[in-house]
């Protein structure tokens, strides 16, 4: 039987690859909340600009469904694939978006989707965030 290597060098080896199995699985995490998916469909570097990454989400709702409120380090921009969803953004009104139409979102703003339809609706978020940070933070709930 194999055993760890005593001087450090192994169990180094074994953190770092652990670590980063850990770092993949949470960048490429779902977003999920009740009736909502959000599953990445290709996360990549961008030419030339070492400190950012392009990610093309899948984005599913059922009727009354919506995304937990949350922003991004980096630009959203979406469309709308099927269905109609309601983009609610701190600080500005509710602007409700068909099939066939797209929206930019700015770094910063919590936000959040509502599917206002009585049908599924499927939405391609595309983000351009920094690379190595969370692509989507969820806003915590306030303590009481």
């Amino acid at each position: 039987m194999k055993t760890i290597e005593s001087n450090g060098v192994g169990v180094a080896k074994i953190s770092f690859v652990c670590a980063g199995m850990l770092w993949a699985a949470l960048s490429f995490a779902q977003v999920t909340a009740p009736g909502f998916v959000a599953k990445p469909m290709q996360v990549s570097p961008i030419s030339g600009v070492e400190d950012k990454e392009v990610a093309f989400i899948n984005v599913s709702m059922e009727p009354g469904a919506s995304s937990p409120r949350h922003t991004h380090p980096g630009d959203c921009y979406g469309a709308v694939i099927e269905g109609s969803v309601e983009l609610v953004v701190e600080g500005q009104d509710a602007k409700r978006f068909e099939a066939g139409q797209a929206w930019h979102n700015p770094r910063g703003p919590f936000h959040y989707f509502k599917n206002v339809g009585d049908k599924p609706a499927r939405l391609i978020n595309t983000l351009i965030v920094d690379k190595g940070k969370p692509r989507t933070v969820i806003e915590k709930p306030a303590e009481k």
